[in-house]
């Protein structure tokens, strides 16, 4: 067995698979979109199979905040191969604008 993906509510579906396809080097279908729902995704697969969902609805956050709920995941984490590649996307995403929350570390 292996986990088939991984899906992500996102407010900004379209900045979000930039993210990933810039700097994880995913690769994207083309967009899914079911009007009648207001629910369109992407799958985005990186190299070795594993895949991310990224889902959007207009709607998703008023119905979060109308229940007074969240939900989502926690973290997932993504092997780029080696602390030197970690310190150097970090470095990159730093140089581009991206807020790191915080600075690699050994677990």
């Amino acid at each position: 067995m292996r986990i088939d993906h991984l899906a992500i509510w996102c407010k900004d579906i379209e900045a979000m698979r930039r993210f990933y396809t810039t700097y994880f080097g995913c690769v994207s279908n083309q967009k899914y979109h079911n009007p009648k729902k207001q629910f369109s995704s992407y799958f985005l697969s990186f190299s070795d199979g594993c895949r991310i969902e990224l889902m959007h609805r207009p709607d998703i956050a008023e119905m979060l905040q109308s229940k007074n709920d969240t939900f989502g995941i926690a973290h997932f984490a993504i092997n780029v191969g080696s602390e030197e590649n970690v310190n150097a996307l970090t470095e990159r995403l730093r140089n581009d604008g991206v807020a790191i929350a915080g600075e690699p570390r050994r677990t």
